[in-house]
């Protein structure tokens, strides 16, 4: 998903390992928090989105600018819930395969669609991950914090980017992520679905880049105690 990205940005790190199997968005925050530099530019895609605002919520001081890609901030919707099961039902009665050869295409924009060796190494990427983190992962969403309270109170630079063709996270939802978000800004990758970064690299990497060259949110740390307090 971020070879690109990581290769264009030198000292990048992802939070890899899947969480060591956690299933609430809660606990995988405070895994990201371990795994993570003690201040950096955080960058969550998709579900990952869901789990840097939680990392936001538990340290903000840790946090000098968020990237929310691909993702949502809304409730469980009706239906859902069944939705994702039917999907977790497909793998535990047919195997990963199955199950990956129903949920992938329609993640994707049109020109990823016919790039066969992007959905080959996507594919293999998501089968290779295995059940358990799926089925981990599922029931994490599934039981999701609520944002609405948090996202106005984020300070730190803030971008909500999308692609255009992203049929599972849709542009309408990032406008009101950034319209929730005090300054945040929105960025609409034309061309892409829901896998922009692996999709869309350039595009994506240079969206990133911009955002890194924003200023960056004041560290509450280095000031005196007596405005720490007032903030």
């Amino acid at each position: 998903m971020f070879g690109e990205t990581l290769a264009a940005f030198p000292g990048s790190v992802v939070v890899d390992g899947f969480y060591a199997g956690r299933n609430r968005i809660e606990a995988m925050a405070d895994y990201a928090i371990t795994h993570m530099p003690d201040r950096c530019a955080l960058l969550g895609h998709s579900m990952g989105a869901r789990i840097a605002l939680e990392v936001v919520r538990k340290a903000p001081h840790r946090v000098e600018r968020l990237a929310l890609v691909d993702t949502g901030v809304h409730p469980v919707r009706p239906g859902e819930r069944e939705s994702r099961y039917r999907l977790r039902d497909i793998g535990r009665a047919q195997g990963m395969s199955a199950l990956v050869g129903e949920w992938l295409p329609p993640m994707m924009g049109f020109a990823a669609l016919r790039n066969e060796a992007l959905m080959d190494a996507l594919y293999a990427m998501a089968v290779a991950a295995g059940l358990p983190t799926f089925e981990a992962q599922i029931e994490a969403l599934l039981h999701r914090p609520s944002v609405d309270a948090l996202l106005p109170t984020i300070t730190c630079p803030t971008v909500a980017m999308v692609g255009r063709q992203d049929q599972w996270s849709s542009v309408a939802q990032h406008i009101s992520i950034a319209a929730a978000i005090p300054h945040a800004q929105l960025r609409v990758v034309e061309g892409a679905g829901h896998m922009m970064p692996a999709e869309a690299p350039r595009a994506f990497n240079r969206q990133v880049r911009e955002w890194l060259a924003k200023p960056p949110a004041p560290d509450f740390r280095t000031l005196p105690d007596q405005v720490e307090g007032e903030v």
